[in-house]
This record gives structure tokens, sequence and C-alpha cells, in this order.
């Protein structure tokens, strides 16, 4: 069933292609003018990874991409099919929102998003905002979270003469990976266009490693070399888009389906090498977006999705009591944002979200918890000559209702919940660009009030759920610089540098662990938290001679996260677990005569493991080094890509979660060819 599931996804493209290989497939466009709009003007600058220096990085899918920019920390427990997930600026992974084409990913559940769900096949540009897209016309949703991540996928595009195109991708690496991708546009009318997305994912996640450990006399506990187990994955993942313009505005639509059945390898505790754990997940969503502008002065936009995930978890670890449950979540979604321009330099917007989720199980005494989310966000903006400033409120009001099976003994029929969350961005431009190759500088700096609810987990799993849980509160102050020249003539043809100095409060806190078993969480409330951090940014483009290009990205990342909950505790004002105090990385490109050449270093520096900074909690820093090679040229009408990829090539022997070794030295070759 699995085979015929995976020949579908892979030659549905080709039948529809040999279908319309006949059509005319000449039209002709109407060109297309498109100005800046003081509601869609962005105060705060993002970091972006987009098009080809996208595709050049070593990564398999987004979370991997995501390690590349300042101010993230990946936690990863191994392997291609290992949970991924991010936090940001030391607030954790529930303050971060993750919009897949502009609508927010969610898991009512436990809040965590598995981000190695989603391949990078597809996708043609990520961006990070930290506090928030600071562009007033967008959703209510969107001014809710301390920082934001937005995946955007290809669009067509199609050349002259051209009403289809047609890529085929299929690589093949270290762990018995094996990975094809098929994506098929078709260009239905000069307005309409449609494309279907269809990938395969298989791997043993076998990999050696080194497994050392030194007591805290100095002494060496383990020195072995193994091989992880239980880290294989099968997944299948179909998306179809249907995308639309019209005057003044477009829409689109989208379906997804992700399906997954999986090992997970588990901790390596006291000479264990292998875990009775497995995981299989069926996540579907269905999403559509609608934007026009009204009049010169007035805009509109309307969202709506529907979404239902279905989590299978297996534990058959003998040392440990046998599992075997299943999770059932849906949600849906409902958003209006509108937009009006009430002078020349002056716009407010406001929003309004609904969002549904229910979660139910087959585990022992659950409650059935329902969510209802009500979002409304006011904002406003001011474009004068020497400042630009944005401004939002986001009411928040939160019901969730209870439906247990059985009578509940001390608990809670549910919480309600009203919050108000003001933010505030200015950007003051020091020096203006006269012309397009002229240099650009902006202060900028902002203040903002967030807060994340407690997940379907925290508040009411059985082993440790805990109603009378208070939602985490968040207060960011940020300042930073960016400079920036653009279309440079000789040598140094653009360049841009940012840095970013933030102080971040945050009450509450709550981290979680894994339970023993990865699928199940210990939560741990740690009262107060303050960050202290710097980010810094740059990037460069060089072409030293015609034809030959060079590109250079840095990132750095200082934190200090201090847990300052209580005097008291032996932890006080000690660095909270895995935020290391010194991160960053490299991307050094090179391109010339359709090769390309890509290295890139990813360094985390010394941290602990445990909320004590003990020397038994100590994890020593860890780097790893990726090369590629890929080449390009073209046989008849088609254009064919050839690919060869070192990952860790100095092989590093690291942990990113205690217990969790991750590859050594592995590489991939692939393939790629666009009709």
């Amino acid at each position: 069933m699995r085979l015929q599931i995976t020949l579908l996804f892979l030659l549905l493209p080709l039948s529809l292609l040999a279908q319309t290989a006949g059509e005319d497939s000449t039209h002709a466009i109407d060109e297309v003018v498109v100005v800046s709009r003081l509601t869609q003007r962005e105060v705060i600058p993002s970091q972006q990874l987009k098009g080809e220096t996208l595709q050049r990085l070593s990564a398999q899918s987004i979370a991997d991409a995501l390690r590349y920019f300042a101010g993230l920390q990946l936690k990863d427990y191994g392997g291609v099919g290992g949970i991924k997930t991010v936090d940001i600026r030391s607030m954790g992974t529930n303050h971060l929102g993750v919009f897949y084409d502009g609508i927010e990913l969610g898991n009512a559940q436990n809040g965590q998003i598995d981000l190695g769900q989603f391949s990078l096949d597809n996708v043609d540009e990520i961006t990070l905002y930290n506090g928030q897209k600071s562009a007033i016309f967008q959703p209510a949703s969107d001014f809710g979270n301390a920082g934001s991540v937005y995946i955007r996928t290809r669009r067509p595009r199609f050349g002259p003469g051209k009403a289809y195109n047609l890529c085929l991708n299929a690589k093949y690496g270290s762990g018995d990976l094996f990975n094809v991708s098929t994506l098929w546009e078709h260009r239905l009318s000069p307005a309409v266009s449609v494309s279907v997305n269809g990938a395969f994912l298989s791997s043993s996640g076998r990999y050696r490693f080194r497994y050392r450990r030194v007591t805290p006399m100095g002494q060496v506990a383990y020195d072995t070399t193994a091989v992880r187990q239980n880290g294989d994955i099968h997944a299948e993942r179909l998306e179809a888009n249907l995308h639309g313009i019209f005057s003044r505005g477009y829409w689109n639509a989208k379906a997804y389906l992700y399906n997954s059945e999986r090992g997970i390898p588990g901790a390596i505790v006291n000479n264990v090498w292998r875990r009775g754990e497995r995981q299989a997940d069926v996540n579907s969503f269905f999403q559509a977006r609608f934007q026009k502008d009204l009049s010169d002065r007035f805009s509109t936009q309307w969202l709506a999705k529907y979404a239902y995930y279905r989590t299978h978890y297996i534990n058959r670890d003998t040392t440990q009591l046998p599992v075997d449950n299943r999770y059932w979540q849906q949600e849906v979604y409902l958003s209006t944002a509108n937009v009006c321009e009430l002078m020349r330099n002056w716009s407010m917007s406001l929003s309004y979200d609904f969002r549904w989720n229910k979660l139910n199980a087959d585990t022992y005494r659950f409650v059935f918890p329902t969510r209802f989310s009500h979002l409304v966000s006011l904002a406003m903006a001011l474009d004068a000559h020497r400042v630009r400033l944005q401004g939002s409120v986001l009411a928040t009001f939160v019901h969730d209702i209870l439906h247990p099976r059985q009578p509940m003994t001390g608990g809670s029929s549910g919480k309600t919940l009203t919050k108000l969350t003001p933010a505030l961005f200015v950007d003051v431009p020091l020096l203006r660009p006269r012309h397009s190759a002229s240099a650009s500088l902006d202060l900028r700096a902002f203040v903002k009030r967030s807060f994340r609810m407690p997940t379907f987990n925290d508040l009411y799993y059985t082993d440790f759920g805990n109603s009378s849980l208070r939602p985490e509160s968040a207060t960011q102050y940020n300042l930073g610089i960016v400079f920036r020249r653009e279309r440079c003539q000789g040598l140094l043809r653009s360049w841009d540098i940012q840095a970013d100095g933030y102080y971040n409060t945050v009450h509450d806190k709550i981290i979680a662990y894994p339970k023993g078993q990865q699928f199940r969480w210990t939560m741990l409330n740690l009262g107060r938290v303050h960050i202290t951090g710097l980010d810094v940014s740059a990037a460069m483009m060089l072409q030293p001679f015609r034809g030959l290009s060079l590109s250079c990205r840095l990132q750095y990342t200082y934190q200090d996260a201090r847990d300052v909950s209580d005097p008291a505790t032996p932890y006080y004002r000690d660095q909270i677990p895995y935020i290391p105090y010194n991160s960053g990385s490299a991307v050094v490109s090179a391109s010339y005569m359709g090769w390309s050449f890509n290295y890139s270093c990813i360094y985390t520096g010394h941290r602990y493991n445990g909320q004590e900074n003990i020397r038994y909690n100590h994890a020593e820093p860890w780097y790893t080094h990726d090369v590629s090679l890929q080449y390009r040229f073209h046989l008849g009408k088609a254009s064919l890509k050839a690919l060869v990829e070192v990952n860790n090539l100095l092989n590093q022997q690291y942990d990113v979660i205690l217990n969790y070794p991750m590859p050594g030295r592995n590489g991939k070759i692939g393939v790629e060819m666009e009709i």
C-alpha cells in the first residue's frame, strides 16, 4: 500500500503533463506595476534565506535551514527522522510562530511544531522576524508571537511560450537515505495556475557514533562506538496549490498531506542502545487566502483553514510499561484583516481571528478538551520624514471546555483567559539612499508584550497535566542598527550588517524535557527568566571578474539566560538548560560557469543540560563543517543539476540534546531535472 501511494505521488504530475503537452501554451499577460504601500512596509528588517542561497545549504528540512539565523537554537534529537524544534532568543519553542504560506501552523496538543516534517524541495523563501512581522496588514494571530518564521513555497513562474514546468529530484545518502520528489506546474489561464508537489523519503536512520562519558571526578565511565538503532523513517508528502490573480487582488488555495511512520531511537542511558518507541503521523490541512484592494485606501484579506492531525504512539520497551495510544487533533481557523490609509502617511488596521481546537485520545481518564480562541488586533502606522512608527494592541480571549468520560477528582472544568498585549516599533533613518547604489543606515527599536497559552498536554495530560498552570508572559526590549549598500560597482557589489541588543523577561516559564520517552514530556515551571542577548549578522556579495560571483553570510549570537525564580534554590541566576552563551554560523558560496560551491559552518558554545551550572551538567562546545558542489548544465530543453554533499566533514561527535548523539561524517548525492 505504501508503495502504491508513493508511485501515485510521483507519477501524478507526469500524467498531467502528458495530457497538456499538446496544448497551445502562448498567452499574453498585461504588465503589472507593484507600488510599495505604507501598510505593507516593514519597520524592522528581517533575516532571510531564499532562492539559490537556500537550495545550496546542506539542509534536508526547514529546521536545518533555520540553524543559519541569528537568535535561533535548534533542538535536534538526531537523524533524518528525529524531532526538530526551534527556540527563539531563549524564550522557548512555543513563543515562535511558524507560518506556512501566510497561515500559522498549530499544535494545540503540545505546541511543538516538528519542522523536520517540512521539506525544502518546494520552498522559495524562509524569513525570520523578531517581535513580529512589522507590517500592520496581517491577521491578528501574527501579532501574538515573540518571533515568527514565514515559509513561502514556490509559486509558478513560466517562461515565454511555456504553459507548464516539470521538476524531478532524487537524492541518495548516508543512513540509506532515499529522497525523491516531483513538482508539476501548469498555467490554466493567464490569471490561474496550478501546482502539485509530491515527495517520498526513506531512511534506515543508522549511523555510527562514539559514546563517551566522564564522571565528575574525571574518570572515563563509558567510551565505545555503536550504531544508532530504531531511527528509521518512511514518509510521503503531497501538496497541491491553486493560484489566481484578478484586478487589484489575488487568491490561493492549498491542500497538504503528510504521512509518516518512524522509529524513535530514544536516549542512550545506562549503556542501553535500542528503544522500542515508534510513532506514526498523518497531518493534513486545507487552507485558502483572498486579498483585494477595494480602493486606493482600503484593503481586505480573508483566510480560512481546516487541519486534521492523527498521531499513533507505541512503546514496546521492555524496561517500561507498554503504551499504545492514538491522538486526533482538529483545528478550524478563520481570519479577516482590514486596513485603511487615513492620510498619506497614516494608516490603521483591524483584524479578527477565530480558532477552534479539539483533541481526542484513547488514553485512560482523558478529558477530551476543546479550545475556543478569539483574537482582535488594532494597529496603526505612521511614516514621517525622520521616523517611522508602528503600534499595535492584541486582545486574546481563550476558553477551554472539557468532556471527561470519567468523573474528575480535584480537576478543573476548563480554563478561561483574557489577555491584552501591546507592541511598539520604531525606525529612525539616519541615512537615506539618494539613488539605487547609495547606502542606508537605520536605527530601530521595539518593545512588546506577548504570552503563550499552556498546551493541552501541559494542562490536561493524565500523567503530568496541571490544570492550574498559568500562561507564560514575555516582555521584549530590542535596540538595533542596520546598514545596507546595494548595486555597487567594482569588486564589492552589495553588503549589509545588522546588530541587535535585546533584553527579555519571561514570567511563569514552562520548560519541556523528554520524560524517558521522547513522545512524552515533563513540564517544569521555572517561574522567571531574564535574558540578555546580542545578534549580529552580515552578508556581502563580490564579483572578482565576469562570470564569477562570491557571497558570504555570517551570524553571531550571544545569550545570557538566567533563572531568577527563587534565591533559595541552588540554581538561582544559573544559565537555563541548553542555551549556549555563544553560537554562530558562516556560509560561503561561489558560482562560476554552471558550477556552485558552498561551505557552511555551525558553532555552538558550551552550555548546561541541567538546571544547576555544575561540572556534571556541563556540555562541551560543538561545531560542524559542511561542503557541497553543484553543476548545472543543459541537455536539449531540459536543465539538469548534479549535487555532491558532505556534512560534518571533520566527523565531530556531539549531542545537541544530552544522550541523543548526532550523526558523524555523512553525505549524499543527487540529481535534479527541470523541463
